[in-house]
This record gives structure tokens, C-alpha cells and sequence, in this order.
């Protein structure tokens, strides 16, 4: 599939174009808001971005679009606890429907990438037992 920014809409006032980053943004904001989604992630690169302060809502995420069609790339960090596979249906679901209903391309394929698991915080350790403390010097 090439990857080119399609033509949607042509009018006599002129032609309306998406690029693909709109659809990364639209595609990331879908994966993230699913139930098990960690964050996404963008590779070493996107990270050292974003502690640079560059906020990127696209992080991790690839599209190819053609004139009526697109398909997606996706990797996330999974959190621990939840079924892999039910959370990747999910992000395939949401994003094909979030690409679908903003923009009218039919989506063919979601394809997500698990790249880590995100492990929960270390529980606090207990506050130390006050030990009873005694006179030993007179």
C-alpha cells in the first residue's frame, strides 16, 4: 500500500485531504483509552523525546494509507494483570472504529505490537514496628 495523503472529498470549491498524521493522532487517542493499555510506546527514540518534553499523542503508532483504505500499526506496553489477547481485540476494535467513523477510509488491518508489560508498583513496605526502647545507662 503507498502511502500518499488521500483525497476524500472533491467539491467545485476545492478537495478535502487528511494527512496520515491524523490518523496516527486518531489511531494513538483510540489504543490508549482501552481498559489494560499501559501507554504506548514509541521506541527509544519517542522516549528520549517525550522526557524532553514533547508531548506525542502518534507514539507508537504507524499508518498506511491508500485512497479508500488504511492500516495500522500499533505497539503498546500492556499492564500486568490483563489478557493480552483481549486487550489487543479491543485496540483493533477501537481503532478501526475511531479511523472509521472520523474519516470514512475503510481500515484493513490493526496490528498490535506488544512490546512490554507494565508491572505493578511495589507495594509500600509495612512502617517499621516501634521497638520499645529501655533505659540501659543510669
Amino acid at each position: 500500500m503507498e502511502e500518499f495523503t488521500p483525497d476524500l472529498d472533491r467539491t467545485e470549491l476545492g478537495k478535502v485531504q487528511i494527512a496520515p498524521e491524523v490518523l496516527e493522532v486518531i489511531a494513538g487517542m483510540a489504543a490508549s483509552e482501552v481498559e489494560g493499555v499501559a501507554q504506548m510506546s514509541g521506541g527509544f527514540v519517542g522516549e528520549i523525546a517525550e522526557r524532553l518534553g514533547r508531548k506525542n499523542i502518534a507514539r507508537g503508532v504507524r499508518v498506511e494509507v491508500g485512497s479508500k483504505e488504511a492500516a495500522v500499526d500499533v505497539s503498546i506496553i500492556v499492564k500486568y494483570g490483563h489478557r493480552i489477547p483481549e486487550v489487543a481485540r479491543n485496540i483493533q476494535d477501537s481503532v478501526r472504529n475511531g479511523i472509521e467513523s472520523m474519516t470514512g477510509l475503510s481500515v484493513v488491518e490493526v496490528n498490535v505490537h506488544i512490546v512490554d508489560v507494565e508491572l505493578k508498583a511495589e507495594e509500600k513496605a509495612p512502617a517499621p514496628v516501634p521497638v520499645e526502647e529501655h533505659q540501659r545507662v543510669r
